[in-house]
């Protein structure tokens, strides 16, 4: 196993093993978590494209109480291994990783992709066109290869229950292709635009919505990550040091 370091997530109520020169979480995946709002008795959680795992330890520690049932899915086999570290080390015995490619999935895989699920998130990679990085990790992780976007997008709201929602981060010009996917497939429709000050540019956005729901789309105030001082803003300190929702 390469090497590795024992980092912390939610002011050190989470700790993730992650490798030293890879693909690490950053601050999309806690944001990410932070839009599952509730959580009811019984219902699953599906991250695909799980990276290190960071999706599924913030929703296991925020409903530690309920020790909800989370699967992730990922390609690369190491991140599944260090995932896994991650979940037996916290103590989530209901948080799994499996390795696994979602185009072509293996016979375990395709056991849990016939599944549907309450809330299935997904923090894809980001580029298609972009130069990959030359740390065969991070492309992977952040480089869409021989797969569309809306390719990807397909994937993970098939796997949504009737009613259940599905979430996603992205780079703010991904909006049109998201909402175009979106339409017609989820309703409750709710973007977040991300900035890092008050007053300047979404540089991400976070998108969710709900399947088979009727309600209107809304666009919500944005997410301002620091004050004018580089400190954290008030809500993103509650999301990434207080472990709380968005909302």
């Amino acid at each position: 196993m390469e090497n590795f370091s024992a980092d912390y997530l939610l002011n050190r109520r989470v700790k993730i093993f992650q490798p030293l020169d890879g693909y690490r979480a950053s601050i999309d995946a806690v944001l990410l978590a932070s839009l599952v709002k509730n959580l009811q008795t019984g219902e699953t959680i599906l991250d695909i494209g799980s990276g290190t795992g960071a999706v599924a330890l913030c929703l296991a520690a925020r409903f530690a109480g309920m020790e909800p049932e989370i699967t992730g899915i990922e390609l690369q086999e190491n991140l599944v291994f260090l995932s896994n570290m991650s979940a037996k080390e916290n103590g989530y015995a209901k948080v799994k990783f499996i390795n696994g490619d979602i185009r072509t999935p293996s016979p375990e895989l395709r056991s849990t992709m016939a599944q549907c699920f309450s809330h299935v998130l997904s923090n894809p990679p980001y580029a298609f066109n972009d130069m990959p990085s030359p740390n065969q990790s991070k492309a992977a992780a952040h480089n869409l290869k021989n797969m569309r976007l809306s390719d990807w997008l397909d994937i993970c709201i098939k796997r949504v229950k009737p009613k259940g929602w599905f979430y996603t981060v992205n780079r703010a010009e991904a909006l049109p292709e998201i909402l175009h996917y979106f339409y017609g497939r989820l309703g409750n429709i709710k973007i977040i635009p991300v900035c890092s000050y008050e007053g300047e540019k979404a540089h991400r956005i976070l998108a969710m919505g709900q399947k088979n729901s009727k309600t209107p789309a809304e666009i919500l105030p944005p997410l301002i990550l620091h004050t004018h001082d580089k400190s954290y803003s008030p809500t993103a300190e509650k999301i990434l040091r207080n472990a709380q929702s968005l909302f």
